[in-house]
């Protein structure tokens, strides 16, 4: 029975506690957060304020660590140095940089497992779009899209304050509305070689992370991507992803993946499984994604995403930042 703890009691630890609580071969001793009100998520748990009081009181198998971003690394540090595996959210870190300084911690402790949150590769849409893709029976990939149009109120930024602060949260839409679309692009379209990106505040909330991003994607296959990610919608739309191949289009929309045929006509292929409630775009997967992480534990299975599979997403957002900056595009071999 694997002893587990979460650290960081926020909106994410409402997913994450329900899927600990559930495991046959999980239980959860321990939870750690500075607001004391928290302890009710979990009173079958021991409860601290201090992370590192947590570690050393606690003998444990694995930390879920679920604290604001410029917390992963720092976090994920301390309990892989004191041999404690950890399934830590998205983003894999605040920056390249940072990520690569993770990637190394992973490296330099072997028996140690760190694994990132990016559950969208597990679900049902995306594993069958990614085998139509690399089987190849509709030709090479000419294009991949992905469209975010979120809704973020003002109030969203003046509750946790972090999320607009750049140094505590690394980016906006990018980093945290829209890194698992990076990622699916990356993953369907292969390797990048540039991007051409402009960032934007279109919402007048007078924070300093981005609400909107828009990149042109170039592939060292040749095909080519386009990505737009908002928080400045109405409400939180499905997030669509497209690939077009040389014989077909495919479209993720609504959970489901669709193919569309030569005659514009829509045939379903498959529909994902969904949470219940009304944050429908955080998919089901976070329970299959913790299943095979837990199974990597005990096993030595190494079937989920590691620091290094979830580098080439934080550096689109880095490049896409330079980019704009710039107003040019930029290669991804600068990164």
């Amino acid at each position: 029975m694997l002893r587990v703890a979460v650290i960081g009691l926020g909106d994410i630890a409402l997913v994450h506690l329900p899927i600990i609580q559930s495991h046959p071969d999980a239980v959860l001793v321990a939870v750690c957060d500075i607001d004391r009100s928290k302890r009710a998520l979990a009173p079958e748990a021991a409860f601290y304020t201090d992370h590192l009081e947590m570690l050393e009181q606690e003998d444990l198998d694995c930390v879920h660590n679920c604290l604001p971003h410029h917390l992963h690394f720092p976090v994920t540090k301390a309990c892989a140095e004191r041999g404690i595996h950890v399934f830590q959210e998205k983003p894999v870190a605040m920056n390249t940089r940072e990520a690569m300084e993770l990637v190394a911690l992973e490296d330099a402790n072997p028996g140690v497992r760190i694994g990132i949150c990016m559950q969208n590769r597990f679900n049902e849409s995306t594993e069958a779009l990614l085998e139509l893709v690399r089987s190849g029976n509709y030709g090479k990939v000419l294009g991949v899209k992905g469209l975010v149009t979120w809704h973020r109120p003002r109030s969203y930024y003046e509750s946790k304050p972090w999320r607009g602060r750049m140094e505590l949260a690394g980016g906006g839409t990018m980093i945290n509305q829209s890194i698992h679309t990076l990622d699916l692009l990356q993953l369907l379209g292969g390797e990048v070689e540039a991007i051409r990106g402009s960032v934007d505040n279109l919402l007048d909330y007078g924070i300093e992370v981005e609400d909107t991003a828009t990149a042109h994607i170039r592939f060292k296959n040749g095909a080519r991507g386009l990505y737009f990610a908002t928080n400045c919608y109405a409400g939180n739309s499905s997030v669509e992803i497209q690939v077009l191949l040389e014989n077909g289009k495919f479209t993720i929309k609504d959970n489901i993946l669709m193919k569309t045929n030569a005659s514009e006509e829509k045939e379903k292929i498959v529909e994902d499984s969904r949470l219940p409630g009304s944050k429908f775009y955080y998919g089901a997967s976070h329970k299959r994604l913790v299943g095979l992480f837990y199974e990597g534990i005990r096993t030595g299975s190494r079937d989920y995403v590691h620091a290094r599979d979830a580098l080439a997403s934080i550096r689109m957002v880095d490049a896409i930042r330079m980019s704009s900056e710039l107003k040019k595009e930029v290669h991804m071999e600068d990164f």
